[in-house]
């Protein structure tokens, strides 16, 4: 029974529930996908999440052409043409009157408006999971700091209902809202993407001072870590790096373990998807060999235990 699921009615938007996830911290879990992020890392796969505001994917892939999305648009933004179906975002108001109207569910809202109770509600549909096998909630996104509100009020009826809480967070906010979170988060998945203050900056659009910062004052104050580092040939995959990362987790004395995540190119769809253009081009995968490689590098300097993870950047 969810306490006091009607005493706040805190909103937010997000993306998506996903349920029975593996890699969002220990156990199975249920993953909470925040819309919105103030980075603007080239190698998103989220980048359906990158804006706050609700948004109007279109899958070609499901749509027959029937007209219908054209026919009930009063912005004139649907125009279909020798197979080609163009969405005038510019007039877009996101009203959702297309999405309703298409028969194969080529078209969808991105985002919803939702209070924290309702999140919990449906959450706690998979508590016998997490209590079989330590599982529990995660917030990720986005970026779930980009709304902290929202997030101090989940975690806390999360935590005020018995379920282990995982926050995964870039740490580009101000601290305050990240110490708001510690009496509440059981784990911070913390994102460190690039060492190099220049080149994080511009894969991302900002320095990592206040990132790394944030880190260190979390750790001083207890908080447990999961350090979550992408690995994107061509940008951030060289040996100073990992370097940077071994001696950055020397400094933690709260880490639980490093990851490293591969580079995958789930954001190519969703970008086309949400008509906006992918920034990068192909990029190679990593052998087995050559993630071994790496690790060594990063083993050579701390034992701290590491992780390859094939899952979120």
């Amino acid at each position: 029974m969810l306490d006091r699921i009607d005493k706040y009615m805190i909103k937010g938007n997000i993306v998506n529930i996903q349920r029975f996830s593996l890699h969002d911290g220990p156990g199975i879990r249920t993953t909470v996908f925040f819309k919105g992020c103030p980075l603007n890392c080239v190698w998103c796969h989220n980048p359906e999440s990158k804006l706050k505001d609700i948004e109007l994917a279109y899958y070609r892939e499901l749509c027959i052409d029937c007209g219908n999305c054209k026919d009930i648009c009063t912005m004139g933004c649907h125009t279909i043409s020798g197979g080609a179906h163009h969405i005038g975002r510019k007039n877009c108001v996101v009203c959702g009157k297309c999405v309703n109207a298409c028969p194969k569910s080529a078209l969808e809202m991105i985002g919803s408006e939702s209070p924290a109770s309702e999140i919990l509600t449906e959450t706690l549909k998979d508590r016998a999971f997490y209590n079989n096998s330590g599982g529990g909630i995660t917030l990720s996104g986005g970026e779930p700091l980009y709304q902290p509100e929202f997030a101090l009020e989940l975690l806390k009826l999360s935590k005020e209902n018995g379920l282990h809480t995982c926050l995964e967070t870039s740490g580009f906010t101000g601290y305050k809202n990240l110490e708001r979170m510690i009496p509440y988060t059981d784990l911070f998945l913390y994102d460190w993407k690039e060492t190099k203050e220049n080149l994080h900056k511009k894969f991302t659009g900002f320095s990592n001072n206040l990132i790394h910062e944030n880190l260190l004052k979390l750790d001083k104050a207890g908080a447990k870590t999961i350090l979550r580092c992408p690995v994107i040939p061509k940008y951030n995959d060289r040996e100073q790096h990992y370097i940077g990362i071994a001696e950055l987790s020397k400094k933690l004395a709260n880490i639980v373990e490093i990851n490293l995540l591969p580079y995958h190119t789930l954001g190519s769809s969703k970008c086309e998807s949400i008509g906006r253009a992918y920034p990068l081009s192909s990029l190679p995968s990593l052998s087995d060999e050559e993630k071994k490689k790496r690790t060594n590098i990063i083993q050579r300097i701390t034992d701290r235990k590491l992780l390859w993870v094939d899952h979120n950047m």
